[in-house]
């Protein structure tokens, strides 16, 4: 399947009439005719009812046009970033996070790096077994997670590790308390991301198993707004990095757990061996400065 297969089939979805796309196209309606055929039968379904009427798109060619434009459109949106780089000689670096780690450092870095004339900062949520394998794969450049990645072609920093709290619905008998984790696995568990795995939600769960502790998942969910909507709801609580907290939400209540050793890291990943380049070198020394501010109290 060739992109010129999908530009065709868009304009005949779009007119439902081979004689007019051809010539939308500048191109005969038989050569046409024959791409559309070739395209549904490379993907095993009827696109188009054709009847004496004209075209119609079936149900499989309706889902099919959907998705196609929006391909189209992250194409056309992607080649037009690359001949603007090209033009500006603008130099792409790519951060992968995952969203807890978002509410605190990590804005501050994208914020000075886009502030860079000659930086093309691009930005992907990822959770850490994904970032392992876009640092791989050249997608990105610097990664930031929770979990440990034992890879031979990736470096992880430890930056800090980061107090855990328990998120309640506002009005929970432990809402004005300082809880054990054996109090909390006497309430059912909100638990996030449930996809993919490994994740936050597995170093969760670690924590009530190593303590002996069973807890019943009332609910999975793999955003953490979503998470904290059910923890809203009254559907459970969960567990959130100290960060998440700048997250103002009706109906939550945050709060802090009696073991301040219960923490989950924050974690940098980047490429192993490579030679820093200027721009990775400018984001070490910003973050450098952000995470120093973080240990030594300047920023929560």
């Amino acid at each position: 399947m060739e992109l010129r297969h999908l530009r065709y089939f868009c304009v005949v979805a779009e007119e439902l009439n081979l004689t007019r796309a051809a010539a939308k196209l500048h191109m005969a309606q038989p050569p046409l005719s024959r791409q559309i055929k070739q395209l549904e039968s490379e993907i095993g379904a009827e696109l188009f009812e054709r009847s004496a009427r004209g075209l119609r798109l079936t149900p499989a060619g309706q889902f099919f046009h959907e998705h196609t434009l929006q391909i189209l459109e992250k194409i056309d949106t992607t080649v037009a970033a690359a001949q603007r780089m090209a033009r500006s000689k603008r130099v792409m670096f790519g951060i992968g996070f995952v969203p807890s780690v978002f509410y605190g450092q990590l804005p501050l870095l994208v914020r000075e790096l886009r502030q860079k004339d000659n930086v093309e900062l691009v930005l992907a949520e990822l959770t850490t077994v994904q970032q392992v394998k876009a640092l791989k794969s050249g997608r990105i450049d610097m990664g930031f997670g929770r979990m440990r990645i034992d890879d031979p072609d990736v470096e992880q920093e430890n930056l800090f590790d980061e107090p855990l709290m328990a998120a309640l619905p506002e009005g929970h008998p432990l809402a004005d308390t300082t809880p054990t984790l054996a109090q909390l696995a006497e309430y059912p568990l909100v638990l996030f991301p449930a996809q993919p795995r490994p994740s936050l939600a597995d170093i969760m769960l670690g924590l009530f198993r190593r303590r002996g502790l069973k807890v019943t998942v009332a609910q999975e969910a793999n955003e953490l707004q979503t998470a904290l909507g059910l923890v809203a709801s009254d559907l459970g609580i969960t567990l959130v990095p100290e960060q998440v907290k700048r997250v103002r939400r009706d109906g939550i209540v945050y709060v802090y757990l009696a073991d301040p050793g219960l923490t989950s890291p924050v974690i940098c990943s980047r490429r192993k061996g490579e030679a820093p380049s200027p721009i990775m070198q400018e984001a070490n020394a910003i973050l450098e400065v952000l995470v120093e501010n973080r240990r030594s109290g300047r920023y929560p």
